[in-house]
């Protein structure tokens, strides 16, 4: 019997991208986004690709009654959820000075609280059976905040400290449910084109960029090994682990570097769609308008998935600068 994932934010970008790739290893799937009609692209793609059962659920997961209901529609129509995978998003570009609180709540509604109404509904049911598995989808972002990002980058360090509570939690009630998080990279969605934007510039992801069906991967990996946490692609390991060397000299760098990196050139469209607080129509799906200037894969998720030779690697340079540093005087 095919097993059964959820995927939120399922209608375009990454979840869309995560969607395929389950679709791909053969797991029926219930999709879920605010957009009736994309979902229903996606469920017809998959199917007939792919051979497996999809089911369109239309959710704005700031609902988490909306959430609830999405959960027991799938377990009535697909069978128990094996995974349920939290992607959904949402933001705004600009500074602090120039956001609502209407605005920030509406993000965290979406981002950040999106996840915890996810899990929430998952965990209930895998707790019954004592099994499945729970991804909740971080950033870099999520370790090292930027500018023109303070909504996104709070839901991002909010869903690491949820997300770390809620295993301990597990753990204490000894529960065979895993939960693990995937740190993304900048990946080449459609947010940059429909995420609300203040700036009067268009805005873009800062380079390296990936194409969504890297994270996807890792999703999917996630999902499958007993890993705690995989990060994806050198800038989100780079940004983590000098965010804890310094901090101070990374804020100075990003008052200048962090608004150049983040806005083209381009004049921002008159009218420009703004997907934060009703969804955008069109013939959105995983990718962005950035194709050629994406890359397809990530040598980093080679260093999850082969941790003892990494750390031979590691460990045959280290030895290697030491004997360079402290060898014959």
């Amino acid at each position: 019997m095919a097993k059964v994932a959820v995927i939120t934010g399922a209608g375009a970008g990454v979840g869309r991208a995560t969607a395929e790739e389950f679709a791909r290893q053969g797991y029926n799937l219930a999709l879920l986004s605010r957009n009736k009609d994309r979902l229903n692209k996606a469920v017809d793609e998959l199917e007939s690709c792919y051979g497996i059962r999809a089911l369109a659920i239309p959710t704005d997961v700031a609902d988490a009654k909306a959430v609830e209901r999405a959960a027991s529609a799938t377990e009535d129509e697909l069978g128990p959820i094996d995974v349920w995978v939290n992607v959904a998003m949402a933001t705004v570009f600009a500074p602090v000075s120039e956001l609502t609180p209407e605005e920030f709540e509406r993000g965290t509604q979406v981002t950040y609280l999106g996840q915890v109404h996810g899990t929430m509904s998952a965990l209930s049911r895998m707790r019954k059976r004592n099994r499945g598995t729970i991804v909740n989808v971080g950033s870099a972002l999520g370790y090292r905040s930027v500018p023109l990002q303070s909504i996104y980058c709070g839901a991002k360090f909010a869903i690491r400290g949820f997300t770390a509570a809620l295993r301990s939690e597990i753990i204490h009630d000894k529960l065979k449910v895993h939960l693990t998080m995937v740190d993304l990279p900048a990946v080449n969605t459609p947010q940059f084109d429909w995420a609300k934007n203040k700036m009067g510039k268009r805005a873009k992801p800062v380079a390296p960029i990936y194409q969504p069906e890297v994270p996807a991967r890792a999703i999917f990996f996630a999902a499958t090994h007993k890993r705690r946490e995989v990060w994806v692609g050198f800038p989100t390991v780079r940004a983590i682990l000098a965010n804890r060397i310094a901090p101070g000299l990374i804020d100075k760098y990003l008052a200048t570097a962090g608004y150049k990196g983040q806005l083209s050139q381009e004049a921002l469209p008159v009218n420009a769609p703004a997907n934060l607080f009703q969804s955008v129509s069109g013939p959105y799906g995983a990718h962005g308008r950035f194709d050629t200037k994406s890359r397809t894969g990530s040598w980093e998720m080679f260093t999850d998935r082969h941790k003892s030779v990494l750390l031979a690697v590691v460990g045959v340079s280290i030895l290697g600068i030491a004997r360079l540093a402290f060898g014959k005087k």
